[in-house]
């Protein structure tokens, strides 16, 4: 599946479910208030172990497959990329986000790494959102960062770039520096987008990953709240 075919011409948003609680009861009654608000406005959810674990991922997947089974939504498991190509395919999520997908390894680990992930994207037909030079990543690849974006491109459907860490701005340089390089293949904005960076953002790319704006407290910390998701969407659609 290629980006487009799942999203079309859309630059999407797609919105983070931390699965932030103090239990897994709390978590998922949390992440279904925030998933309805992202389906009320047309917005992706995508499912992190953020503050939760994968049981608590898998819980809200569980849900979802459910409750809204025509939903497009994504997974992304934190250190375990594995468990997150498990999940997608046990529970219909269309789309997989990995953190970054070239240039964090040493090239003597890197064969090996692509060799598993080629494996893992021919078990599940999902969207793999890759990050190049991602917020927290090292880079041991020892190569440019054009080498790095063009062995992403084979590696993803779409590559995510990211400033220094979540909720702070990735600069609209650094994605149009991406785009000069991969031209018409997609990329995502994956951090930090707020109100006032919102239509440039989505001028410059091909969509965002949008979590801290949205939250009551603009932070990482908060709840999902409407109002703010209701002054994004109606931002980005003028």
């Amino acid at each position: 599946m290629q980006f487009k075919d799942l999203f079309g011409t859309n630059r999407p948003m797609i919105g983070m479910i931390h699965c932030k609680g103090s239990d897994t009861g709390g978590i998922l009654d949390l992440a279904k208030a925030e998933i309805e608000i992202y389906l009320k406005y047309g917005i992706y959810p995508l499912v992190e172990n953020y503050f939760g674990d994968v049981n608590d991922c898998e819980e809200v997947l569980r849900w979802l497959s459910e409750s809204h089974p025509e939903a497009i939504y994504g997974v992304n498991i934190l250190g375990n990329y594995r468990a997150a190509f498990r999940l997608a395919a046990k529970y219909g999520a269309k789309f997989v986000q990995i953190d970054s997908v070239c240039g964090h390894l040493k090239p003597e680990r890197d064969a090996e790494y692509a060799e598993q992930l080629a494996a893992e994207r021919r078990s599940v037909d999902v969207v793999l959102l890759g990050g190049v030079r991602f917020k927290y990543q090292p880079v041991h690849s020892g190569r440019t960062l054009e080498e790095d974006l063009c062995i992403g491109m084979e590696r993803c459907d779409a590559i995510v770039c990211t400033g220094e860490g979540t909720g702070i701005p990735t600069p609209l340089g650094k994605a149009e520096e991406f785009k000069s390089v991969v031209g018409d293949f997609p990329v995502i904005v994956g951090a930090g987008v707020t109100l006032e960076s919102a239509a440039d953002t989505f001028r410059l790319s091909d969509g965002a990953i949008v979590g801290s704006w949205l939250k009551d407290t603009h932070r990482d910390s908060g709840s999902v709240c409407e109002e703010f998701v209701q002054q994004m969407v109606a931002t980005i659609s003028r």
